[in-house]
């Protein structure tokens, strides 16, 4: 059976892809229990953290940042709202954008819950060498790159095709 599952492509058991996934599907799962204390979930937990790293991203720049549509960034803004973590100003410069910035409430909750995410790495890197890790990160960036890469390639011939 495994034969024939080989000659029609690519087992799970055997995807990076699918791999990487299940990895971050266990990382989100194990830091939504942590989180679950304080009711915030995991969704929300992503644009906290990006903008504990960078107070005053525009919407769209938040957006790119967790790697989420612009529509469900804004509706996950507006719950943060609801709750007093955010606030979104529009730019001085150019009224189209929105710029979110924390609250005292949003900042406040990073001493709370940063730690989580600290425990759930070390949980999930329990054996691993400092060298093991930076090689890790280091193979997670090249595949990053390499489909990025992949994506503007793509991007650059459906703009060629267009003008054609």
């Amino acid at each position: 059976m495994k034969t024939a599952v080989r000659k029609r492509g690519l087992p799970l058991s055997e995807s990076v892809g699918a791999m990487v996934r299940m990895t971050h599907q266990a990382f989100a799962q194990d830091l939504q229990n942590h989180l679950a204390d304080h009711d915030i979930p995991v969704g929300m937990w992503f644009y906290l953290r990006a903008l504990w790293e960078e107070d005053g991203l525009t919407q769209r720049a938040l957006s790119q940042r967790v790697g989420a549509t612009e529509a469900t960034t804004a509706q996950q803004l507006t719950r943060m709202e609801a709750r007093g973590y955010v606030t979104r100003r529009r730019s001085d410069t150019d009224r189209r954008n929105s710029h979110v910035h924390l609250t005292r409430s949003g900042r406040a909750l990073q001493d709370k819950l940063l730690s989580y995410a600290v425990t759930v790495n070390a949980n999930a890197l329990s054996g691993f060498s400092a060298a093991d890790v930076q090689q890790l990160r280091e193979y997670l960036a090249r595949m990053r790159a390499n489909l990025a890469e992949r994506q503007q390639a793509r991007r650059a011939t459906h703009a060629r095709e267009e003008k054609s």
